[in-house]
């Protein structure tokens, strides 16, 4: 009799338990956009505060600036030098180093350069490798995928999304960058010169005025509106091309530059960054739309530092205060925008419990690209199979406003490719950020070296390797171990791997 009662006072919490409920998921990701890309200020002074830079006023960016009131964004954080280290990082939560894919993809080639590793992955990812879409379509997600893909080359699996864990793909190819972003021109399907880099798909919108960016838009919440017709929530890829050349005008935004002094090309690519912004507000407004908005996570970023058609790879110009642009070692060619917010952040909403996110605030704790990974499969509550290594930390804690005392605050951006800048690591622990060169133009081993305090010193003018002789022989050696560790691939001069030396006691001598 007892069994009996037992079994029927437990039986309705059977009947009636529910599982938890998932939010959906945005990854808005930007392609070339720097720290200083946008007029939501990013950078903050030594007391943590926002401090608003030159750049910033220049920038229209009303809905990133609507989003990081909704949340909370980062003044240091980390994407890889250029864009395929840096996605493929997000899909798998390593870093470039262990998962090899330190260069570009190219379309039309194995890129690999005069002196790079001839093992590097630049066939990219494959339908055998763990990736973030495929963990939450395991996990019951609706896996969308929309813009730029560049995950592998041409006549590789990994060329289509849909073959690593995207339920949808839109417009996603192996190239890096669109044939163009008018619709007159097919997005470059219809002018031939421009086939290696045409968009695919998107027919619907060839011969018409519609700018690229507006399309995927268009696409976008057209996928969101078929997920809601399931009972599954979803997780979107929202990858635009933009803000990566061609510099292209976008003739919404046009007459806001008109009486700049700029010059043309800065002018367009500020279109595309009012252009890749309202993007995101019509999305926020799109959610609001359909009532989801209170259940749904975005997380804005960056694929690596800004491309603006000003300055070079070396100066303070598109990146300022910071050194550098996209490819460089310098920080402006690594350090990107990252904003998460609830599209409707509510106080109590039992979706939002588990990550409730500062409203407002601004976290000067170290993120990194492959942060990414972990934090959304705790929020989806889905695993990374066991034997599959992530290098990344959830980001949790730091969403939340707060500093989390376990993090390791590190970075470390490998890049054994000629691009711009030459064969280089850039290590950062702590305040203190090595850059070490495998190929010195010189030939001297003193030159193989830089030391900065970017504390004191975000414009890396003043290198420290002379002055900090003991730290830099210490942050070398444990960049080194930490490349062994991943396996790391390393530059070749007639097939001999440029292994990173430690500095000797007479370097600082030299130098």
């Amino acid at each position: 009799m007892k069994r009996i009662f037992l079994f029927l006072l437990l039986l309705p919490l059977g009947l009636f338990a529910t599982k938890p409920a998932q939010p959906n998921i945005i990854l808005f990701l930007v392609d070339d956009m720097g720290l200083m890309d946008t007029s939501a200020p990013m950078m903050v002074n030594n007391a943590g505060k926002l401090v608003a830079q030159p750049l910033n006023a220049w920038y229209r960016t009303p809905s990133m600036e609507r989003l990081a009131k909704k949340g909370i964004r980062f003044s240091q954080f980390y994407a890889h030098t250029v864009c395929s280290p840096t996605r493929t990082s997000i899909m798998t939560g390593q870093n470039s180093a262990r998962h090899r894919t330190t260069q570009f993809i190219s379309p039309r080639g194995k890129n690999t350069g005069d002196h790079g590793p001839d093992g590097w992955n630049w066939a990219g990812l494959t339908p055998d490798d763990v990736t973030l879409p495929g963990l939450l379509r395991d996990a019951g997600y609706r896996t969308i995928h929309v813009g730029k893909a560049h995950f592998a080359p041409p006549g590789h699996p990994g060329e289509d999304p849909s073959n690593i864990g995207f339920d949808v793909n839109v417009g996603g190819g192996a190239m890096g960058q669109p044939g163009s972003y008018w619709g007159q021109d097919g997005y470059g399907n219809l002018t031939p010169k421009r086939e290696t880099w045409a968009v695919p798909g998107l027919e619907k919108y060839y011969k018409t005025d519609t700018f690229l960016t507006e399309a995927l838009t268009i696409e976008a919440k057209a996928e969101i509106d078929r997920s809601l017709e399931g009972d599954t929530p979803f997780y979107l890829y929202m990858s635009h091309y933009a803000v990566h050349s061609p510099f292209q005008a976008d003739p919404r935004f046009e007459g806001n530059y008109a009486e700049s002094e700029k010059d043309e090309r800065s002018r367009a690519y500020a279109t595309l960054i009012e252009g890749m912004d309202k993007s995101l507000g019509d999305l926020m407004d799109h959610l609001e739309v359909r009532g989801i908005a209170e259940t749904t996570l975005i997380i804005f970023m960056g694929d690596n530092g800004s491309d603006a058609p000003f300055g070079d790879s070396d100066n303070i110009a598109s990146s300022a205060p910071f050194r550098g642009k996209k490819a460089s070692r310098w920080e402006g060619g690594i350090r990107v925008p990252f904003i998460a917010a609830w599209g409707n952040p509510q106080a109590g909403n039992p979706v939002q419990q588990k990550l409730p996110i500062k409203a407002g605030g601004v976290q000067s704790q170290v993120g990194i690209c492959y942060d990414v990974f972990p934090t959304i499969l705790d929020v989806a509550a889905a695993k990374s199979p066991v034997g599959h290594v992530v290098d990344g930390q959830d980001l949790k804690p730091l969403l939340l406003g707060d500093r989390d005392p376990d993090r390791k605050d590190v970075f470390l951006s490998h890049f054994p490719h000629e691009h711009r800048n030459n064969y280089f690591t850039s290590y950062r622990a702590g305040n203190w950020k090595l850059i070490y060169h495998y190929l010195p133009e010189s030939g001297r081993d003193a030159d193989r070296y830089e030391l900065y305090n970017l504390r004191r010193d975000p414009s890396e003018s003043d290198n420290q390797a002379v002055a900090q002789p003991e730290r830099l022989a210490r942050l070398t050696r444990v960049m080194i171990r930490q490349l062994d560790a991943m396996e790391a691939l390393y530059p070749e001069v007639d097939g001999v791997e440029q292994r990173p030396l430690v500095p000797s006691p007479w370097i600082g001598a030299v130098l």
